[in-house]
């Protein structure tokens, strides 16, 4: 596979030129479905959309960041919390719980050193901050962008283009 010159523009074009919706139609229940247990209001929708940027982030797909950097704006989020999302740990504008969902999709997405993904630990400040619905909510909105991510980093959808049509 040939690398991409670091100066050579990229496309705004999706790489798979059809939508994967229209060839396969199940996903639209699959992903109404997800939409439906993620917004059970349990969680914070604010707080969801962080973690599904810092998602977009660690896998490196501008189309997820892009799309939920959109999310966070239309929501009356500050630049200043979508912007230091990226370096979260190390920033003022965030909650112990947001900290915690923040923690727990870097954990499950990225590899450990130290052997498990998420430790008791981890586990246990998330805990701390979350009631058991709300912890499950948070689980499956870690599970929803991952759902997607195959979908972001394959296919290639484009970046800033409308959430319901990002193949044309």
């Amino acid at each position: 596979m040939e690398a991409r010159s670091i100066t050579a523009e990229v496309p705004m074009v999706p790489r798979m030129s059809e939508d994967p919706a229209e060839l396969v139609p199940e996903l639209a229940e699959v992903s109404a479905a997800l939409f439906r247990v993620t917004g059970n209001g349990s969680v914070p929708r604010s707080t969801i959309s962080l973690v599904q940027l810092r998602a977009g982030q660690i896998v490196g797909s501008t189309y997820l960041t892009v799309l939920h950097t959109g999310f966070l704006r239309k929501a009356g989020e500050s630049e200043e919390r979508i912007t230091s999302v990226a370096s979260w740990p190390d920033s003022p504008y965030f909650t112990g719980a947001e900290r915690a969902a923040l923690a727990l999709v870097e954990a499950v997405l990225q590899p450990s050193a130290d052997g498990e993904r998420v430790p008791n630990e981890l586990y246990a400040q998330a805990a701390e901050h979350y009631e058991a619905k709300a912890l499950a909510t948070l689980m499956f909105a870690i599970g929803q962008v991952n759902f997607f991510i195959p979908v972001a980093l394959i296919a290639k959808p484009v970046p800033g283009r409308s959430f319901t049509d990002p193949w044309k």
